[in-house]
């Protein structure tokens, strides 16, 4: 895995070895930020379930002002930071090791707001409805920015949910893109409904 563009283009990314992480391939990377384009520039990130931590090292590459780094395996930390030492990013980035919900709840405690907060769960997972309730009742992300997450292509059901989203499929993954406003929209159905599950 190489850095695609911008102050550390054609880095090689140190990879983690084994199937536990799947990092976010270059093409499906070059697709996201062809999408974001100058919405990167300045940007406040977050890289949820970072694990090798490719897409916010893109972002900083490309110009984004600072990212925070999330991911519960601290090796796989180490990796992200000597990435960052790499491409003279690590004064732009701050690691966060722990629970994704719980990194969640210390940020809206500390009062930090995004511009575009990626989300790369696992496949597998049933938790993203509940992680972008959790972004949207703790106003993590800023006006006019995005939550991006990253899922199986098959997995989609859960964003008929999320009215103005934009997906993109590139073979098995899909990336959905939503905004506040789709955020707010999601809640207000919800609580109409009443309680709901995942």
């Amino acid at each position: 895995m190489r850095i695609i563009a911008g102050s550390a283009k054609g880095m090689k990314l140190k990879s983690i070895p084994g199937r536990a992480v799947r990092p976010t391939g270059e093409r499906v990377r070059e697709a996201l930020f062809s999408i974001l384009g100058s919405r990167v520039i300045a940007a406040v990130v977050l890289d949820l379930f970072a694990g090798s931590g490719a897409v916010g090292i893109e972002a900083l590459s490309r110009g984004a002002v600072s990212c925070i780094f999330v991911e519960q395996e601290r090796r796989h930390l180490a990796v992200i930071k000597e990435n960052l030492v790499r491409a003279r990013l690590l004064e732009q980035a701050r690691l966060l090791a722990g629970n994704v919900c719980t990194a969640l709840g210390r940020l809206a405690r500390e009062g930090v707001r995004a511009d575009l907060i990626f989300l790369d769960p696992p496949y597998s997972t049933t938790l993203i409805p509940a992680l972008l309730r959790q972004i949207y009742r703790a106003s993590l992300l800023r006006e006019g920015g995005l939550v991006i997450v990253e899922h199986a292509a098959a997995n989609r059901a859960w964003s008929e949910r999320y009215p103005q989203k934009r997906q993109k499929q590139y073979g098995g993954t899909c990336l959905t893109f939503i905004t506040p406003e789709g955020l707010a929209a999601a809640e207000e159905e919800s609580g109409l409904k009443g309680p709901e599950e995942g």
